[in-house]
């Protein structure tokens, strides 16, 4: 589609019809216009538009070519922080997260965005946070679900000295420069690692990726 035609497009997105309205239906998930408006300058992205978004890098990750990607959802996390394994060991039903090459685990604190990503392949879970936090303490409470789920699942034991647990310092990779995006970063994070990409993306970025975010979702096709 043309430059002109995808930028009236977002703008109809944005602007034309009721919150209530679905512009997207795709992984069980209806995205509304009231949801898609959170990628608007400095909104504050939801839990249905990081999961759809995660949905559409795992749908991507099937082609030839891509690691194989498993995403878990927005809501994972704070139930196994709460409950350990046996609060979410269902979550997992029919899949063997362990056949996968990337698994993203998108964080909500309170009012902040955070990614973590366990690289099967290398033995790695990293901790990316926007704003420089580190993470150690998540990288160590997946580690211990990812010993259970093994153990449980496929009667395997994982060798915890084997993996290296790391947070991202603030000089790896890029950091916000307002209080609002951190939810565009976790998805541009998952997008260029569910690419086996560095990370080069700036926060000069954002405007452009909230508005590219607008049209893949309505087409439930990644750019």
């Amino acid at each position: 589609p043309s430059f002109q035609a995808m930028e009236s497009e977002i703008s109809a997105a944005f602007d034309s019809g009721g919150p209530e309205d679905v512009l997207s239906r795709a992984f069980k998930l209806a995205v509304t216009r009231e949801d898609i408006c959170t990628l608007q300058p400095l909104g504050w992205l939801n839990d249905r538009i990081m999961n759809f978004y995660m949905g559409l890098l795992v749908e991507r990750s099937k082609k030839e070519g891509y690691p194989a990607v498993y995403a878990f959802n927005t809501f994972f996390y704070s139930k196994l922080s709460s409950t350990s394994h046996k609060g979410v060991k269902k979550w997992t039903k029919g899949v063997d997260i362990f056949k996968h090459d990337v698994i993203l685990v998108p964080i909500h604190l309170r009012i902040h965005w955070t990614l973590l990503v366990i690289d099967l392949r290398e033995k790695t879970i990293k901790y990316f946070d926007s704003l420089g936090q580190k993470g150690d303490h998540i990288c160590e409470t997946v580690l211990k679900y990812l010993e259970e789920e093994s153990k449980e699942k496929r009667n395997i034991e994982l060798t915890a000295s084997e993996w290296t647990l790391h947070s991202m310092g603030t000089e790896e990779i890029p950091q916000q420069n307002n209080g609002s995006d951190c939810g565009v970063f976790v998805c541009k994070f998952a997008d260029f690692i569910s690419r086996d990409k560095p990370i080069i993306f700036t926060p000069e970025h954002m405007p452009y990726f909230r508005r590219k975010m607008v049209w893949e979702i309505i087409h439930q096709q990644l750019l």
